[in-house]
């Protein structure tokens, strides 16, 4: 019997550059691989800078787009689904519930398809009115067009159960430190190792980069912040902080691959300031990279983080600077809760037992079952 092929549909592609999805998407595509599927990662054109046609054993698929802030997405994942189709895969994972108005371009095909809903979109503050009611309604498809739905946080799964009674399987983001040597990105950007602290996400308004800069102000000592990050479609909100920024914080931009992890390899302290979301793959890797994490205070954060966080509530800016104040003060305090997250992670986030959990869903799929009939927590890793 052949290896079946699966396809991975709905982000803007591998290598990563850009967000959770396709961190996701990068990690898992070549770990399929090696338990015996064959993979296609369909990517964006304007978003994959290497015109890359395999990925570590992956076959990368690049299709146009829309190129606006409501029809990137759409209009690349329909693109993406027509091609599929006529491909005729034996299981399809399609990410970010926005897509799952389109599946039955699949299912009515007979592709049995999974998809990750990740947080609760409909809440971003970047959405206007318009945005907020198409994720509304997605939310309510992705309860019944897939044949699995895969939520990444328990959170979001008792979200799903107790609002439209969907069962789901969570299955959560990864990590495998892979810690580099300070001697390429940190020089170029003037850091020592544990000289600094580290936020990293995109620059959107429910990330709250804006009040983590602000909240900066107040906080003493000379060491620098690294505000690692950027969005498309949002350069007024971005201008917004970092024009007249405090001297101290740094925008180098996105940052991805050898730079992004010599950074986690040596930081002081990372803040996780979302609000919105489940599994952040960016706090996973924080903390895998033995960082000490400040984070905002939500039931997602703790699910992940437990008590191995120092947290703080989005809206105290006082409270921000006190625990960055808190971290200067006492970093060998802040390098024993770092010890006590990499611990964790390394016992709750592994890729590959994310990539174990895909590799049964797809098994079942491909079998023609249906894989999120499972009883509340199910999904849940072991120890959550």
């Amino acid at each position: 019997m052949t290896n079946p092929s699966v396809a991975l549909l709905g982000s803007r592609g591998i290598p990563a550059r850009y967000g959770g999805y396709e961190t996701l998407l990068e990690e898992l595509a070549p770990r399929l691989v090696a338990r015996g599927f064959r993979v296609t990662v369909y990517g964006r054109t304007h978003a994959v800078r290497r015109r890359v046609r395999r990925f570590r054993g992956a076959e990368i698929v690049l299709l146009p787009c829309l190129r606006s802030k409501y029809l990137d997405t759409p209009s690349h994942t329909l693109l993406s689904l027509l091609d599929a189709r006529a491909r005729g895969f034996a299981a399809a994972l399609v990410v970010n519930s926005a897509n799952a108005l389109f599946l039955p371009l699949l299912t009515g095909s007979g592709v049995p398809v999974a998809l990750n809903v990740d947080g609760i979109e409909k809440r971003r503050a970047k959405w206007g009115a318009f945005g907020r009611a198409v994720y509304a309604l997605s939310e309510r498809l992705a309860c019944t067009l897939p044949d699995a739905l895969v939520t990444d946080a328990g959170v979001i799964h008792d979200h799903y159960l107790a609002r439209y009674g969907a069962p789901s399987t969570v299955i959560t983001y990864g990590v495998t430190p892979r810690p580099l040597p300070p001697t390429r990105l940190l020089p170029r950007l003037g850091l020592a190792s544990r000289g600094y602290f580290l936020y990293v996400s995109r620059f959107e308004p429910e990330n709250n980069p804006h009040r983590v800069a602000a909240a900066y102000r107040r906080a003493g000592g000379e060491l620098p912040l690294v505000m690692v990050g950027g969005a498309p479609y949002a350069s007024r909100f971005i201008r917004s902080f970092t024009e007249g920024a405090d001297p101290r914080i740094l925008f180098p931009g996105p940052i991805y691959g050898p730079g992004y992890r010599e950074l986690l390899s040596h930081a002081l302290a990372y803040v996780q300031a979302t609000e919105v979301g489940g599994t952040h793959p960016a706090l996973v890797e924080a903390m895998g990279y033995g960082n000490c994490v400040l984070a905002h205070d939500t039931p997602e954060h703790r699910e992940v983080a437990g008590e191995t966080a120092r947290y703080f509530r989005i809206g105290d800016a006082a409270g921000l600077a006190a625990a960055f104040d808190w971290v200067r003060t006492h970093p060998g305090e802040a390098r024993a809760r770092g010890e006590q997250a990499a611990a964790r992670a390394a016992e709750r986030f592994s890729w590959e037992l994310v990539a174990d959990r895909y590799a049964a869903l797809f098994a079942t799929l491909v079998r023609g079952g249906r894989y999120n009939n499972l009883p509340a927590g199910a999904g849940a890793p072991a120890g959550a």
